[in-house]
């Protein structure tokens, strides 16, 4: 326990037979409860959970493999059943410090958040340690992601070092969230629509220590943008149009189309130029006017965003 609160930990889990035991022995006092969710893994990784001593240690086993949010649902679910009051999530491949676990843990144990997670960025040692690929791709969906979920003050999108407060594990639609890399994104989405309290967490960035990565940014990064353009969308019109109404919608409307018109039409006549059509200057100012407003009024939609948004961190 924590202050009175009880806490559980959910360690999703894909063949990590290697790291998966040092994993839970890192895992502080506090915790009441480690969740080990296998994703049907094809080595020794759910025989090496079983054989685990610690006795807050529960093993979860899929049928099927499904993906690391979907294990991570599985363990959110687990603890909401029984109550637990805050749920954090650690990989099962040892790069998650455990002794930044607590400065997670607190803010939601006090009520100060009701989501907290970690952001290796806030560290000088991030562009050192952190691939390159990674740190790049990380970066790009870490801009779409504030975007998308409406969390302008958070970064570090991909950390899945995360903690939660039980009311928010029960307002949820967990089976909603994406079941697999882009869980965090996601997340963030769905925590937004319900108006969550969500604040980064400085957080060692650890590698090096014989992890193996089943992330292929050439599939992921195309994969989560996609993602994160139609969550964008939902979270306008849940939270924006269904549950509430503000005015960001049309200027993103107008935005977007302005944009988009401004767009295709320069194109059209940068094609009609090309093969030897005369251009008139009045279509070359509305293709400008277009862009110049388009743009506008996104901008302004994403200012009015940010401000409806402030006081959720």
């Amino acid at each position: 326990m924590l202050d009175g609160k009880r806490v559980a930990v959910v360690i999703p889990a894909y063949n990590e037979e290697q790291l998966l035991v040092p994993t839970v022995e890192g895992v502080p006092d506090f915790v009441d409860r480690i969740y080990i969710v296998d994703d049907r893994s094809k080595d020794a990784t759910v025989e090496r959970a079983r054989a685990l001593p610690d006795p807050r240690v529960q093993v979860i086993e899929h049928e099927q493999n499904q993906g690391v949010g979907a294990a991570i649902v599985t363990g959110y679910k687990a603890a909401a059943a029984e109550k637990i009051d805050v749920t954090a999530v650690m990989a099962a491949d040892n790069q998650m410090d455990p002794e930044d676990l607590r400065h997670l843990v607190e803010p939601v144990v006090r009520g100060e958040l009701d989501y907290s997670k970690a952001n290796r960025l806030f560290t000088g040692q991030a562009w050192q340690l952190i691939p390159r690929y990674r740190y790049l791709g990380n970066a790009v969906l870490s801009m779409l992601t504030k975007i998308a979920s409406g969390y302008w003050h958070i970064a570090d999108s991909q950390s899945g070092y995360t903690a939660v407060s039980l009311e928010y594990l029960e307002l949820l639609d967990l089976d909603r969230i994406y079941k697999r890399y882009g869980f965090p994104n996601d997340m963030l989405v769905h925590l937004n629509v319900w108006n969550a309290r969500v604040r980064d967490i400085p957080s060692r960035p650890i590698y090096g220590v014989g992890e193996r990565s089943g992330i292929r940014l050439r599939r992921v990064v195309p994969t989560i943008s996609w993602l994160l353009l139609k969550g964008f969308f939902w979270r306008l019109r849940t939270k924006y149009v269904i549950r509430d109404f503000h005015p960001l919608v049309f200027f993103y409307i107008f935005g977007f189309t302005m944009t988009l018109l401004g767009l295709g039409l320069g194109i059209a006549e940068v094609v009609l130029r090309i093969e030897g059509n005369a251009i008139s200057a009045g279509t070359v100012v509305l293709v400008a006017l277009l862009l110049i407003f388009g743009s506008q009024f996104t901008l302004f939609a994403m200012w009015f965003d940010m401000e409806s948004n402030k006081d959720l961190r």
